[in-house]
């Protein structure tokens, strides 16, 4: 856990066990004891996400939890998240997570044969030669734990795994990757993990999975090199954002790219 803003702590154990409830920035800011705007700043600052971002986050991670361990009809699991429109939910989740609530709810035979395909490949699609217009981004990831599976690493437009990564790959190791010809932009390099042999509902779910996120933005610019980034995977902390992509979905894209 990071040691910026400590005092948050507690904060955002009380995010996380009221998520049900209305959560709003004056309620919010008076059980921290800052002001609303001194408040969204130091949250900001400790999570890369506003206080509102974060929350929406978490709900939405409530909704596929609900989506996948109870026969709840979506309208009611909307609801429950305080989304009284239907169609206002569809398209929030679809944006964020990939794929529709119905698509996502009857994902998990789809993802246990993409995590079974990926563990029998004998030849991984391999980066394509970067252009020299465009910079690779390369690095090394390790580990806090022991770990062997799958490892998807992605650039992000925001602090935070929502919706596709414009760029990313998939590792069958740890160690060095590269991320072939990223146009000029900021990024947030996010990285996750599926072992071999774990069920589709733990990694459609990763409440669990070791990851890693940049806080800083990685700036891009035309015909500079990026520097190299050296990443490490940890168990997942209290302020990190919920992996809302669905990771079969990342899985069925690499599956399909062309060797």
């Amino acid at each position: 856990m990071t040691d910026l803003y400590p005092e948050l702590d507690e904060l955002i154990h009380y995010i996380h066990a009221h998520i049900y409830e209305p959560l709003t920035l004056s309620q919010l800011s008076r059980y921290a004891a800052y002001s609303p705007f001194h408040f969204t700043r130091i949250f900001k600052q400790r999570l890369g996400l506003t206080p509102q971002h974060f929350i929406s986050s978490l709900r939405l991670q409530k909704a596929k939890d609900l989506l996948l361990t109870t026969p709840f009809p979506i309208r009611e699991i909307a609801e429950e998240i305080g989304q009284q429109s239907l169609g206002t939910f569809t398209t929030r989740f679809t944006q964020r997570v990939g794929m529709t609530p119905s698509v996502f709810r009857h994902s998990t035979i789809f993802a246990d044969e993409h995590l079974h395909q990926l563990a029998n490949l004998e030849q991984w699609p391999t980066p394509a030669i970067g252009s020299h217009i465009f910079p690779n981004l390369t690095g090394t990831i390790h580990s806090a734990y022991p770990f062997e599976g799958v490892i998807l690493i992605g650039l992000f437009t925001k602090p935070i795994p929502e919706g596709l990564p414009r760029y990313g790959t998939l590792l069958r190791t740890l160690g060095d990757f590269c991320i072939p010809s990223i146009q000029p932009g900021t990024y947030y390099l996010m990285a996750t993990s599926v072992a071999w042999g774990m069920e589709s509902r733990e990694f459609l779910l990763p409440h669990h999975t070791l990851r890693t996120r940049s806080k800083m933005p990685i700036i891009v610019k035309m015909s500079e090199p990026i520097p190299d980034q050296n990443v490490e995977l940890y168990p997942p902390r209290i302020d990190d954002p919920p992996i809302l992509i669905s990771l079969s979905l990342l899985m069925k894209r690499f599956l399909n790219r062309p060797l």
